[in-house]
């Protein structure tokens, strides 16, 4: 069975249903004095890239400072409304049933995402879905820009080799990240990409959503097939 399952969270575990995109506009006016007007690509993207392209397209130019304080401005929206995320967003269907059959069956949960890691707590916590995730060991947007360097280094922190790791998500980027460096992926059809993109991006295996609990299992022990 593998040891280790690296999850992403937007689309994958939650959906936010807007008021992600909501929180990311306070969270720009607030750090750039400007309401942003539109909001580069987001699916598979990385924060800082997400936030130095949105810049870009209202003509401003950021530096790492930039992006720390809006990192900061961001979390904060996301405390402060809590209550409203939860209320208009929801965790999707299967994903707590998931996370507490890896946990009983010993296997180690991280969190591999283009979100930082104060928003990734928050957004889990929201929805009851952080109780087993080990956050030390995951990797998050303010580490790297790119998706593949975020695997690379939770594989570092939690010090299992690649072999013994699976991929959980629902863009090609995410099989990219797992790919490139030697880890199994199953994709979800539960964002923008469809079965059919994610197959043709490389994912191992590819389901509609995370619904059938006792087959994911089999499929991260690697003992079925879909």
């Amino acid at each position: 069975m593998a040891r280790l399952v690296l999850w992403d969270i937007d689309h994958t575990l939650i959906s936010t249903r807007g008021v992600g995109r909501e929180l990311s506009a306070a969270a720009f006016e607030r750090t750039l004095g400007q309401p942003m007007r539109e909001q580069a690509r987001i699916d598979g993207i990385t924060e800082p890239v997400i936030f130095r392209e949105t810049a870009r397209l209202h003509g401003l130019t950021t530096d790492r400072g930039d992006f720390e304080r809006f990192a900061a401005a961001l979390a904060e929206e996301h405390l402060r409304r809590a209550g409203e995320l939860r209320e208009r967003g929801h965790a999707l269907p299967g994903a707590a049933s998931v996370l507490d059959a890896l946990a009983a069956a010993g296997v180690r949960q991280v969190v591999v995402s283009g979100n930082v890691r104060a928003v990734s707590e928050i957004k889990l916590g929201v929805f009851g879905l952080d109780t087993h995730i080990d956050w030390e060991a995951g990797a998050y947007g303010e580490d790297d820009d790119l998706r593949p360097a975020l695997v690379r280094l939770a594989l570092k922190r939690a010090g299992v080799p690649a072999g013994e790791a699976v991929l959980i998500g629902d863009t090609p980027a995410d099989v990219e990240g797992g790919h490139e460096n030697g880890v199994r992926v199953i994709a979800v059809a539960t964002g923008k990409s469809d079965e059919a993109a994610l197959r043709e991006a490389g994912a191992e295996v590819v389901l509609s959503d995370l619904r059938d609990t006792e087959l994911l299992v089999k499929l991260i022990r690697g003992d079925d097939q879909p």
